[in-house]
């Protein structure tokens, strides 16, 4: 079934047909009918699989047939996202598909003044994209008024109730008209995120899983190669090295291990630019554009932007260091591999995470295959060794390879 088949309005149909959106996917074709007839939705898929879209397109297509004309009186839809990134995110895919619509959207997000955005929202918006801070600061001001809105979204479930929102989603249902509809999204959900989740929508809500058991797109082409923890700062250097026209997000543990890595490749030659909470949204939203539009190409980042980051063309993901939760493994090398294209994700493992390895494994339910470095680098491929006597050949291999390590600096004592 193509979009042009769908029962919804003109306007959006063209947009889609100008994005090149010509037949939904799987995640479209199973949310878009219920979402279209009023029914609460609960939605597992993986991510860049257009999870967005299964919401916007449905949600937009409803308020635009009820308004009479562009003129907003209240707010008839909220979408919550766990991070700035992500609302601005979401945001300029609802942005894109309500052109040319009566349908008026805005993205809330703290970080930068609220008199603007509070200017925005008392000059009419029908969807207002939130994260949880800003929007509690301006209900309790007065500024957003709940009493109109008809559907709740929440984006990244999982990750919403996990930060511990649950009290927060519940406060908000209680606001808002008896009659609403609720929709929740995510790429993963443990059993105790769930049962969380069917709290808050009603018994007969549609229950939607695609590929429920891979939880990685087969899009994307992800490996581990074992490198020790000092030797990972020269291992990233030749792998963008190798890859120098490509445009690759490097993922670490921490916002100083973040600031290290850049400077350490600055210190050979490489440009990057990281991003993490502790930027302000003006200086992070300034990275972003600049990755999108290809004038960065490396971009070291911590979790904050493992959801919030969509764009089309990045062609590998490094996790210099192993994510400590299992679930931001998902959300990390999805970050390749968007939509239809390809990509390529590696992590580098140390001795030391080599727990953090199995716990990823155990989660994604099969091994992860293991890169073994051969004369020409990353060619050769071996399957998951099993003992740590293996490990410790492959990253002796690491180390020939590189021919020699780095040699410490001798003290000034030492030298006299």
């Amino acid at each position: 079934m193509k979009f042009d088949q769908y029962y919804i309005s003109v306007e959006i149909k063209k947009n889609l047909e100008k994005l090149g959106f010509r037949r939904p996917t799987d995640i479209q074709f199973k949310a878009i009918p219920s979402i279209l007839n009023g029914e609460d939705v609960l939605a597992i898929a993986q991510t860049g699989t257009g999870k967005t879209a299964a919401f916007a397109i449905p949600v937009i297509d409803k308020i635009h047939r009820l308004k009479s004309s562009k003129r907003s009186y209240g707010i008839k839809c909220i979408v919550m996202a766990p991070t700035r990134e992500l609302a601005l995110q979401i945001g300029e895919v609802f942005k894109t598909l309500s052109k040319h619509t009566k349908v008026k959207t805005f993205s809330l997000h703290g970080g930068i003044e609220q008199d603007a955005q509070i200017k925005k929202i008392q000059d009419g918006v029908d969807i207002l994209i939130v994260t949880p801070g800003r929007m509690f600061d301006l209900i309790n001001q007065e500024v957003i008024r709940l009493n109109a809105v008809h559907t709740l979204v929440l984006d990244e479930a999982d990750h919403m109730l996990d930060l511990g929102f649950i009290e927060d989603i519940k406060y908000i249902k209680k606001m808002l008209p008896q009659r609403h509809q609720t929709l929740f999204f995510s790429a993963t959900i443990s059993d105790e995120i769930r049962k969380l989740a069917y709290s808050q929508v009603k018994s007969e809500a549609i229950r939607i899983q695609v590929s429920p058991k891979d939880k990685v797109s087969k899009n994307i082409n992800h490996s581990v190669i074992f490198v020790e923890m000092d030797d990972k700062r020269a291992f990233l250097e030749h792998f963008i090295k190798e890859n120098l026209d490509s445009k690759i997000i490097v993922f670490v543990r921490t916002r100083i291990r973040a600031e290290r890595v850049v400077k350490a490749m600055q210190r050979v030659g490489i440009a990057a630019s990281p991003i993490h909470g502790e930027k302000d949204q003006y200086e992070r939203a300034e990275i972003m554009q600049s990755f999108r539009k290809g004038a960065c190409r490396i971009l070291i980042a911590t979790d904050v932007s493992a959801r919030g980051i969509d764009i089309p063309d990045i062609d590998f993901v490094i996790n210099y260091d192993l994510p400590e939760k299992t679930e931001n493994y998902v959300h990390r090398v999805g970050r390749t591999g968007r939509g239809i294209n390809k990509g390529t994700a590696i992590s580098f493992c140390s001795s030391d995470e080599r727990e953090l390895l199995e716990e990823i494994q155990q989660f994604l339910d099969k091994p992860i295959t293991v890169l073994k470095l051969g004369k020409k680098g990353y060619a050769e491929i071996i399957s998951a060794p099993d003992e740590p006597d293996n490990l410790r050949a492959l990253v002796e291999e690491h180390d020939q390879w590189l021919n020699k390590k780095p040699k410490k600096k001798k003290s000034a004592k030492h030298k006299k």
